[in-house]
């Protein structure tokens, strides 16, 4: 018998005569309370991320993606809509683009898989209109675009609509962390800015 072998021997020994434990609850809210206006409360939780919130009629969007790009190089995945990038200054990730070619590029357009009020997080999936992971983790901007019917209230409503087996990147404003003084630093791990666009 191994040390190993002797030692679990030994646990289970031990724990012979205690009862079964009890499974662990997972009875999470699952929505919010009727009546909560869940559009207002993604505004404000993506504000305190220091997110940028511009709300669009969807006929507007084209401009109002021109307005927020304002004069960027962007990056945007193969399976942006046509017509959000007419006449905009950009790079298609197909073929993909090397790092070093992304990290020389101003920002990134992308869509969104959905978006959580609750927590003001925008969640990406790797679709047609958000491509790889690393397109909105080395350009300094991110412009994304999320359609009102794409936020839902709760996490618990964000992980039933996703796909687990799906590449996801969750992103509560942007990239920012502190040192060991607590002095916010942005922009270490990803884009230093993150414009919303809420396409109603």
């Amino acid at each position: 018998m191994s040390a190993k072998d002797e030692i679990l021997a030994r646990i289970r020994e031990a724990l012979a005569d205690r009862p079964e434990p009890a499974p662990a609850l997972r009875d999470y809210h699952g929505a919010l309370a009727d009546g909560t206006d869940i559009l207002a409360l993604f505004v404000e939780r993506a504000a305190d991320y220091q997110a940028t919130i511009t709300q669009v009629s969807t006929a507007g969007l084209p401009e109002a993606i021109s307005r927020a790009a304002g004069g960027r190089r962007l990056a945007v995945p193969a399976g942006v809509a046509a017509e959000w990038i007419a006449g905009l200054d950009t790079v298609t990730d197909d073929p993909p683009l090397t790092t070093g070619q992304l990290d020389g590029i101003d920002g990134v357009l992308t869509g969104a898989a959905l978006a959580i009020a609750t927590t003001g997080t925008i969640v990406l999936d790797a679709g047609p209109d958000q491509g790889r992971r690393v397109l909105t983790l080395l350009p300094d901007y991110h412009l994304c675009v999320v359609r009102v019917d794409q936020i839902v209230g709760t996490v618990p409503e964000a992980l039933a609509r996703l796909d687990p087996t799906r590449p996801q990147t969750w992103i509560s404003g942007p990239s920012a962390t502190s040192d060991i003084e607590l002095n916010r630093v942005e922009g270490v791990h990803g884009p230093r800015t993150l414009h919303i666009l809420i396409s109603r």
